[in-house]
């Protein structure tokens, strides 16, 4: 070691104080020379300890001068107090670990390369940190999976639900409820009908406590929504409008009138989204997504997730109005087919269709009741196979004929029968029904006595029940033929009996008493049952009681039902019976 040799008289106690140090150590004088620098000092700052001894620290290592060890040296020199400091010396490259204090003999100063300490602290905090964002952005990914499969469990409810239902309304309720509060604090859904009446048709609110006042909002708004409001305003450009920030600006010009704007006040809405409800080019309604100030505006993953619930939504609601217009149209087609039946004088008739619940409402039941030029009346119930257009096609065909051959040939029903067969199978109409005739003949003689007599005959067909007065039910059985169509009904037989008064005839097709898992001797017995309880009910009011108590809720089969009930031949007709209905003055046969 070796000291400045402008101040020998440091050299032993220098000696002394530093003896056995391998750390690096440098003296520096009050004029910042290096008094004194042990071999270890010199190798750590790249030069050699002649080279230092009696030179100025600053100008050897200008870089230093204002930075950490300027700032050290010159603190300890000042206060007399030792002190430290870490610092990255650039010329060197190297992070140095510098502890200096004072003493008679100068600044000493101590100090370690501490460069691989410090990387390896920094490699350390590296590790920590990559650490914490790794564990960071999984919880994040977590939050985005999390969130991303409740929106997509969301819209699967949404279309479950509101294909679950052909009622428009109920489906639009259903959305409603479902969205809220997932998607936002409140909603509400229009909907467009086909006059242009627009309808708040579903709403929800999270708190029960405020649906009051939703209602009541809901209720005014459809009147008070000025043309530039979220709602007309989406369904005029079909696209949806989002405002993140909801201003008294935009209270004041979005509503007309103050009752609304006072009935949307407790609502406290902050944030709006609407969306146009739209499918195959057609926009028939919008539903409207409103946070209050809690919330704040919808994120882009809720706005992202209602674009798609909407389109869900409209396409479900398109499909169940198409599905209820068909159904509708159907029904009208069906009933257009179906003659209303003649009441003619003392024979109340009363008759019901009832379509199946699955499928298209149109099938191959009919009845029909018409009165032959000897006026007698005539009764048919048949049933074509199928459940399609076809198959009410074929049954206008069928109707017709029967219809025609009956009022042209004045036949007993079993003659009827066999004549329409003929004529099916020669004209190749491509169809086979089952059909029940009956004709209810009143000849002079019959008329002197006050009685009335039926003739009927069944091809295929379920056999009639007559109810009579006192509630004795009696099944009006005959051999019963092939179908309609087979060609094979030349040995059709028929049957014949009283119809007294008081008593009710009751024709049906097969779906009102048979059911999949059940005998139809068990199905009858039901029907008998239920027509036993009746006798003392309107006609109406049996037919009715009839589709009732048969088919409950859910109808399996098409159902036609035709009821006639004869009234006293020597007493007025009765108020209950309604008017006589009869067609044009018919002519005599010859």
């Amino acid at each position: 070691m070796t000291v400045d040799d402008t101040a020998p008289e440091l050299s032993g106690l220098l000696l002394e104080a530093v003896e056995g140090m391998d750390r690096p150590l440098f003296v520096l004088s009050e004029d910042w020379r290096f008094r004194y620098i042990n071999s270890a000092g010199a190798r750590v700052l790249a030069r050699t300890v002649p080279g230092l001894l009696g030179r100025d620290v600053w100008a050897e290592f200008p870089e230093a001068v204002g930075g950490p060890f300027d700032l050290l040296y010159r603190s300890v020199r000042a206060t007399g107090c030792a002190g430290s400091v870490e610092a990255w010396y650039e010329p060197l490259a190297t992070w140095f670990r510098a502890d200096a204090f004072l003493t008679d003999a100068g600044l000493v100063v101590t100090y370690d390369d501490i460069t691989q300490a410090r990387r390896a602290e920094e490699e350390r905090a590296a590790a920590v940190h990559a650490r914490e964002l790794a564990a960071a952005e999984a919880a994040r990914a977590a939050g985005v999976a999390e969130e991303s499969g409740r929106f997509l469990m969301l819209l699967g409810e949404i279309s479950q639900e509101m294909t679950s239902t052909l009622d428009t309304d109920e489906a639009v309720g259903r959305f409603a409820a479902r969205v809220v509060p997932e998607l936002a604090d409140w909603c509400l859904v229009s909907v467009v009908d086909p006059d242009g009446t627009r309808r708040d048709v579903g709403r929800a609110h999270r708190d029960p406590e405020m649906a009051a006042a939703m209602h009541r909002y809901a209720d005014a708004r459809v009147a008070s929504n000025d043309a530039t409001a979220p709602v007309p305003v989406a369904l005029r450009r079909a696209e949806p409008v989002i405002i993140e920030e909801l201003t008294e600006h935009d209270f004041e010009t979005m509503i007309r009138d103050d009752a609304s704007r006072a009935a949307l006040a407790p609502l406290a809405p902050s944030a709006v989204a609407t969306f146009p409800l739209i499918a195959r080019g057609e926009v028939f309604g919008a539903f409207t997504l409103v946070n209050g100030a809690d919330r704040g505006p919808h994120t882009p993953a809720e706005l992202r997730t209602a674009d798609i619930a909407s389109r869900r939504a409209a396409l479900a609601l398109d499909n169940a109005r198409l599905v209820t217009l068909n159904h509708q149209v159907a029904e009208r087609l069906q009933l257009s087919l179906l003659s209303p039946p003649v009441q003619p004088d003392h024979l109340e008739l009363a008759v019901r269709y009832r379509p199946a619940t699955r499928g298209v409402s149109i099938g191959g039941d009919w009845y029909d009741a018409f009165l032959q030029p000897d006026g007698d009346t005539v009764l048919v119930i048949g049933d074509v196979m199928g459940h399609d257009i076809g198959a009410a096609a074929a049954m206008g065909q069928i109707k017709t004929l029967v219809r025609a051959i009956a009022f042209d040939r004045l036949e007993e029903p079993a003659g009827l029968l066999r004549r329409v067969d003929n004529a099916l199978v020669g004209l190749a109409v491509p169809a086979m029904a089952t059909a029940l005739v009956c004709r209810i003949e009143q000849g002079e003689a019959e008329r002197a006595a006050g009685t009335r007599r039926l003739h009927w005959a069944a091809a295929g067909h379920p056999d009639p029940l007559l109810l009579l007065a006192d509630g004795t039910v009696r099944d009006l059985a005959v051999p019963v033929g092939p179908p309609l169509g087979s060609g094979w009904v030349e040995q059709l037989s028929g049957g014949a009996a009283p119809l007294p008064d008081g008593s009710t005839l009751v024709l049906f097709t097969d779906g009102l008493f048979e059911r999949r898992g059940e005998l139809l001797d068990d199905g009858r017995e039901r029907l008998r049952a239920v027509l036993a309880g009746s006798a003392d009910l309107s006609l109406d009011e049996l037919c009715d009681r009839l589709l009732e108590e048969m088919l409950g809720e859910g109808v399996e089969d098409d159902v036609a039902v035709l009821a006639v009930r004869a009234h006293p031949v020597d007493r007025p007709r009765p108020l209950e019976a309604g008017p006589e209905v009869l067609p044009p003055t018919l002519p005599h046969p010859a």
